[in-house]
């Protein structure tokens, strides 16, 4: 029997491997092999167990699902938008230096705007043109954007900051706070090495600038004028939640600040409303339909990764990786950050694997020799980075439409980078 449920967690792992490699859609490749394995193994109601429970995690419910509330109300109001273009307007002197700038500049715009994709599109819209006319090739342009397409990682509403937030006990601003350093670094380490391979590939030049110059069509498509007010709205929850996570909220008349993820997301949203005087009752609906979008493709995915790792329970693959990994520690730092990183390379999304690992595994990081945060957080950030280096991620996609490049010329550039990016998350925060 022992030798059988092998068999059975061995071809579920192949047959989810293979079916996320074929775009096949998360959630049900998720929930029906998970489920298969519970059956085979006579243990349905383990998966079906695990449904339920994941359906109804508190924390992750009230954060997640406000934060991509906030998030719509901000692309609808276009607060998003006057953001990225307050920040990129002084930038267009800056010639060569434009290629790590930029990629600074997402990294830290994504954690207001938490979507990979969305902070992309938003981004690249702007930035994209304005490397372009600097001189900078198409591919590095776009490759500049994706390299900072993981600084979501250090947003309140992160799916995967809540879900740890809720496992350590911690609050999300301190979660958040212990993991920034080594988050800031493996972004830094990107930046920096997509600068190198912009020397070596001789991405920079007035060639270049004379080529976009040649093909660009006399469109004035950008903002006449931004407004401050606007551009203030997606920080304003940022703001409040580092202040009050932190020992300034000890400031005299800074006491308020004090609160979770849902109240400083809903202040957020008023104040957004305040300062474009949009229609309440269609801020209202679009912070709405935010929750019920993030509820289906955020928690979504948490949930059905839960029916997944109960199916490998209740074939014993989970005990015997735990049993594995508690005599050969060496090889934990390994599973949490390369296996999530090449999920991510090979699918396209960080998600599935690091929820999958931080359901299964980072329970028992103390058992291991780690803590929860480190390990759970450097699974998660892992799962991201492997996404930024995959030519099949939406973000990826994303970027190479805006600069008309394919997306395996930016992967070429974004790669060594995330790869030495993990390598660090490994050895330094584990």
């Amino acid at each position: 029997m022992l030798e059988l449920k092998a068999v059975i967690a061995i071809i579920g792992i192949i047959a989810t491997i293979y079916l996320l490699i074929k775009k096949y859609e998360t959630r049900t490749v998720l929930i029906g092999v998970g489920l298969l394995m519970s059956v085979l193994t006579l243990n349905p109601m383990g998966a079906l167990d695990a449904f339920a429970k994941s359906m109804t995690s508190g924390g992750l419910i009230m954060a997640i699902c406000s934060s991509m509330g906030f998030a719509y109300v901000m692309k609808y109001t276009e607060c998003d938008t006057h953001l990225v273009h307050i920040l990129t307007k002084p930038l267009s002197g800056l010639k060569f230096l434009l290629i790590p700038i930029a990629t600074i500049i997402t990294f830290f715009i994504n954690i207001a705007i938490p979507s990979a994709a969305g902070c992309a599109a938003a981004v690249g819209a702007t930035l994209i043109p304005v490397l372009r006319s600097a001189g900078v090739r198409p591919a590095m342009a776009g490759a500049a954007i994706l390299a900072g397409t993981f600084g979501s990682m250090m947003s309140p509403g992160s799916s995967h900051t809540a879900m740890i937030s809720e496992m350590t006990g911690l609050s999300i601003a301190e979660v958040n706070l212990s993991h920034a350093p080594y988050t800031i670094a493996a972004g830094a380490i990107g930046a920096a090495v997509l600068t190198i391979l912009a020397i070596l590939f001789k991405d920079y030049g007035a060639v270049h600038r004379e080529s976009y110059l040649a093909e660009k069509q006399d469109a004035e498509n950008h903002f006449k004028s931004v407004n401050p007010l606007y551009a203030l709205a997606p920080l304003v929850p940022l703001v409040i939640l580092v202040i009050g996570g932190t020992s300034l909220q000890q400031t005299p008349g800074l006491e308020w600040t004090k609160m979770g993820v849902p109240q400083a997301m809903l202040i957020g949203a008023i104040y957004g409303l305040l300062v474009t005087r949009t229609s309440p009752a269609k801020i209202t609906n679009e912070f709405f339909n935010g929750m019920g979008n993030s509820y289906a493709n955020v928690l979504g995915i948490i949930i059905a990764a839960g029916v997944f790792v109960a199916g490998l329970k209740s074939t014993g693959a989970i005990d015997a990786a735990i049993a594995f990994l508690k005599s050969s520690n060496e090889f934990v730092r390994w599973g949490a950050t390369v296996g999530p990183f090449l999920m991510g390379m090979i699918t396209g999304s960080g998600d599935a694997a690091a929820i999958a690992f931080n359901t299964a595994v980072t329970p028992h990081a103390v058992e291991l020799g780690y803590t929860q945060l480190n390990l759970g957080m450097g699974a998660a950030i892992a799962g991201a980075i492997g996404r930024t280096a995959s030519p099949i991620a939406g973000v990826t996609i994303v970027c190479a439409g805006i600069a008309m490049v394919s997306p395996v010329e930016m992967i070429k550039r974004t790669a060594p980078g995330m790869i030495l990016a993990t390598l660090y998350l490994a050895l330094f925060m584990l």
